[in-house]
């Protein structure tokens, strides 16, 4: 299989369509909706939701299936159709309720149409999603911001899965990038069978636990209610801003005297350090600047990806082996072998714990997790049917 990084869609694509969602305050998607009151959605792919907590019943999970089709910000109502952002969609209390209800028991089977989003699931509460007006004034959706405080569903249990739904097929994860709380599993049938995000037995407990032993990150828990990503620990001031900054210059030290090598499918690019840039020839010369430790949390900044076929896929290399620590141990870039990631007592720790609470050891514990195919992702160009469970505590 081609790694992802090296493919057109990614999670990376996915954020781009919700507006990009993973920043430190609530999301609000860039553009309008356009009237879609009444419109048969096209798409219809069944969608089963099974609640198999063990510790809420079906009335306390709540769904909601919001995101864009076409550049228009839209939410799925329960009979599959779609319908726009509104303003006029706020109660009295600011908010509105896109909640869709399981069924009374059992199974609680839907219909996903066309579109881009993500299937948020909350428990014993509801969300409290404000529709705003963006910078243009026209109507948009508030994402929930588990990792900032004043958040109104701060105190909420949630997470979600995200997908891409279209003509060519599903594309879906389960993620932990911006923070792990409700584990979450996506079986996708069609061409193939398959499943993602499924954790070992007492996988949830098992990732808080890992993370609370390490006195760096043990600030990211918050309670039993859910495990906020390292970046956005960073912005809150739980997380050290200056964490990976021993490995970051050891790499370039390292590098100032040695070539780098980093394979994509444009092919391999050479790389040294030359003054403050790490400059790579090959199919195109492209460079980096020091990354900082939230460059190398967030996937971003110095390591940004551009969808340019050069820059990018090397960008999403860099980041990934400074997330798994791998850069000073291997040359050639990207390493494939798990069990040679984190294997440094300076690495990111909750990416750790995340692939290791899972039952196949994927998952997206950071933004270029699909590098050579690490992360909780799976696709299907025929699908028919997907199944969302949400797991044992």
């Amino acid at each position: 299989m081609t790694p992802r990084h090296q493919r057109g869609l990614g999670r990376r694509k996915l954020l781009f369509a919700l507006g990009g969602a993973v920043v430190a305050a609530p999301a609000v998607a860039a553009v309008a909706p356009h009237a879609l009151a009444g419109t048969t959605a096209a798409g219809a792919l069944p969608l089963t939701v099974v609640n198999n907590t063990g510790a809420f019943d079906n009335a306390n999970v709540h769904l909601y299936v919001v995101g864009n089709l076409d550049g228009r910000q839209v939410r799925a109502t329960p009979d599959g159709t779609l319908a726009p952002i509104a303003l006029s969609d706020n109660g009295a209390d600011g908010y509105t309720d896109y909640a869709i209800s399981l069924a009374g028991n059992g199974e609680t089977t839907l219909t996903l149409p066309y579109m881009s989003g993500r299937i948020y699931v909350s428990l014993g509460a509801k969300l409290k999603l404000k529709a705003v007006a963006d910078g243009n004034g026209n109507p948009a959706l508030q994402y929930p911001a588990g990792w900032v405080t004043s958040d109104p569903n701060y105190p909420v249990l949630h997470d979600c899965a995200e997908f891409t739904h279209n003509a060519a097929g599903m594309f879906c994860n389960t993620t932990m990038v911006d923070m792990f709380s409700v584990p979450l599993s996506i079986r996708l049938t069609g061409a193939r069978d398959q499943t993602t995000g499924t954790l070992r037995a007492s996988g949830r407990a098992g990732a808080f636990a890992a993370v609370r032993e390490v006195p760096e990150f043990a600030p990211l828990v918050v309670d039993d209610t859910r495990v906020i990503a390292p970046g956005h620990g960073l912005d809150a001031g739980l997380f050290a801003k200056d964490y990976f900054a021993p490995y970051i210059d050891e790499v370039w030290s390292t590098y100032t005297g040695r070539d780098l090598t980093v394979t994509t499918n444009a092919g391999a690019f050479t790389g040294r350090v030359r003054g403050e840039q790490l400059v790579f020839t090959g199919p195109a010369q492209v460079s980096f600047a020091r990354p900082s430790t939230r460059d190398v949390l967030f996937c971003d900044g110095s390591l940004a990806a551009p969808n340019d076929g050069t820059t990018g896929p090397v960008a999403a290399v860099l980041g990934a082996g400074f997330n798994r620590s791998t850069l000073l141990s291997q040359a050639a870039q990207p390493t494939t072998d798990a069990g040679t990631f984190y294997r440094t007592a300076l690495t990111n720790h909750y990416a750790k714990a995340m692939h290791a609470a899972t039952a196949d050891g994927k998952a997206y514990g950071f933004a270029f997790d699909d590098v050579a195919d690490h992360a909780s992702y799976i696709q299907d160009t025929a699908p028919t049917g997907i199944r969302l469970t949400l797991t044992p505590f």
